[in-house]
């Protein structure tokens, strides 16, 4: 019954989420004026505003224009639900949990927001960086001293790699939302965890980069959005860092 639970409290913070991720890089006010349909202006009734069974309800279209309702919508409502089932999971209902939903949030949200507009919003980041600090002291993450060290550390490390591949490759090739988000990430899992996250990340990232250069669906000085990789190893991070950091120093410790 509680993850029954949590998957639907994803659902509606899911629902909630999507309206972040469409009025926050529009400058737009995330209370006012209630959802409404991107083609036709027309607000969207409460019957046509469940997480995930309106959409199937309507067949993916706005019930006063047909225009299609694009499937971001119910993926981020689905994939918000099942990310608090698995902290639930993970974590149970602890100061720990709490604040791992809290920080897979922000992750979301910056994930598809760089998806499309490629930018991280200081929206996300900048409350997120203090509160996965605040976190850290009140014991719902790592111990303060990590957190501060990945927070600082990490938004330096990634600070000085965006200054030189742009000085290398004549143009931007991180963004200062990029700095930001890996700060956040440091705040909330700290600097041995982050490692583990940032690394994942450039992996994920380069594999990703080379397939899409290979079937030609991304010309080489096309920019690729980092934002979601390093969302993605933050949530390994997350679940598994402790795990894979174990895995690592147990392949390196002593041998015969």
């Amino acid at each position: 019954m509680a993850m029954l639970a949590a998957g639907m409290f994803g659902l509606v913070v899911g629902s909630f989420l999507n309206v972040c991720i469409y009025r926050i890089p529009r400058g737009e006010s995330l209370v006012a004026p209630r959802s409404r349909c991107p083609g036709c202006g027309a607000p969207v009734r409460a019957r046509d505003n469940i997480p995930l069974v309106s959409y199937l309800l309507l067949r993916g279209r706005c019930r006063s224009c047909a225009a299609r309702i694009s499937p971001q919508y119910p993926a981020v409502e689905a994939l918000t639900a099942a990310l608090f089932v698995a902290a639930l999971g993970r974590f149970g209902l602890t100061p720990r949990g709490l604040l791992a939903t809290a920080f897979l949030c922000g992750l979301v949200v910056a994930t598809f927001v760089d998806l499309e507009h490629q930018i991280i919003p200081h929206a996300v980041t900048l409350p997120g960086i203090p509160l996965g600090l605040l976190g850290s002291l009140a014991g719902g993450g790592p111990p303060p001293p990590e957190a501060l060290i990945g927070c600082l550390a990490g938004a330096g490390f990634v600070y000085l790699i965006a200054l030189y591949c742009e000085i290398i490759l004549g143009r931007e090739a991180m963004g200062l939302g990029d700095v930001n988000l890996v700060a956040m990430l440091g705040a909330f899992l700290g600097w041995r965890a982050l490692v583990v996250a940032f690394f994942l990340a450039t992996v994920t990232g380069s594999v990703v980069s080379l397939a899409l250069i290979a079937l030609r669906r991304r010309d080489r000085k096309e920019p690729i959005p980092f934002g979601p990789f390093l969302a993605l190893g933050g949530a390994a991070a997350l679940f598994a860092g402790d795990a894979m950091i174990r895995w690592y120093l147990g392949v390196l410790g002593p041998r015969g």
